[in-house]
């Protein structure tokens, strides 16, 4: 089955220690798109301005993205610009133009709106519940949140959660939604708000699983070289969400499966800039990856 999927395309500039991109393609919906169309279609809405080139579009387009909810609006498509230091698990965000992005408002294509897996990307927890109103029968609706957010429009926030199956959110955030510093506690506290699932994303600790009855735990893919961690977060989700709804499956097996696909799509992302790693990324190399998890996380009985 499809997902609809609802966020920013962006224009993104970055510094790392390692090299630098001006006006890269980014944007919370476009990692996520692109790793999702490894699995299944999709279906995205957002807004860009009128400086969007064709080449970004064409290059959506030829990823099984569904572009029929992608506004064209006059201004400038949104901007942001960040530094990382040798610690890339965070950002230091130098710069933020929302542009056309400041005002957005999805309005479902009438297709859409009967989508069976739906993903709210990063944006205004409002909008989330507008998008939740506007599609008819979900099977599964997974979210996505930052701390911007979780400080700033809480009860909205909260309002979102009860409509949502599983959400997906690092451990800082973890931690400040829950008003809780033992992660344990803090997911316990999360699940209460109404998802069934609690994905939390520790970077390059890998990612812990809650789930009602269960935790379920993966390191992150060991790598020689990290370039750009811009767009990992939703390079997983996009994984994540997409295995599962190709597979149409959403038991715990499939979840834990899906965390595994997620963890490998977001290691191949950090080897380059923007989307440049998922743009010559091959099906037999993700499978090759997905294997190597496999033998990093198995073992036998201890005598």
């Amino acid at each position: 089955m499809e997902i609809l999927v609802v966020g920013s395309v962006a224009f993104d500039s970055v510094e790392t220690p390692f090299g630098q991109g001006t006006d890269i393609l980014g944007g919370s919906a476009t990692y996520f798109s692109t790793s999702a169309s490894f699995f299944t279609g999709v279906q995205l809405v957002a807004v860009v301005g009128e400086d969007f080139p064709a080449e970004h579009r064409d290059f959506l387009a030829s990823r099984n993205i569904d572009l029929s909810g992608l506004q064209v609006v006059p201004g400038r498509t949104f901007r942001w610009k960040g530094r990382y230091g040798y610690d890339l698990n965070e950002a230091q965000t130098l710069e933020t133009q929302l542009n056309v992005f400041e005002g957005f408002q999805p309005n479902l294509p009438g297709k859409f709106r009967d989508a069976e897996v739906v993903f709210l990307a990063n944006i205004d927890p409002e909008l989330q519940l507008e998008v939740v109103r506007q599609v008819r029968r979900p099977r599964v609706i997974a979210c996505d949140t930052m701390n911007f957010w979780i400080a700033g429009k809480r009860e909205a926030l909260v309002r979102t959660l009860r409509e949502v199956d599983i959400l997906i959110i690092n451990e800082g955030e973890t931690r400040q939604l829950a008003n809780e510093p033992n992660l344990v506690k803090a997911a316990r506290a999360i699940l209460a708000l109404g998802p069934h699932t609690l994905v939390v994303k520790r970077g390059e600790y890998g990612v812990l699983v809650f789930g009602e009855h269960n935790v379920f735990s993966i390191p992150a893919y060991p790598l020689e070289e990290v370039f750009d961690p811009t767009g990992a977060g939703d390079t997983f989700a996009g994984g994540f969400v997409g295995y599962l709804a190709a597979t149409g499956n959403f038991s715990e097996a499939a979840i834990r499966k899906a965390t595994v696909f997620g963890s490998v799509m977001a290691s191949f992302t950090v080897e380059d800039f923007s989307l440049d790693r998922l743009r010559r990324l091959a099906w037999p190399e993700i499978e090759e990856r997905f294997r190597m998890f496999q033998a990093l996380t198995a073992f036998e009985g201890l005598d």
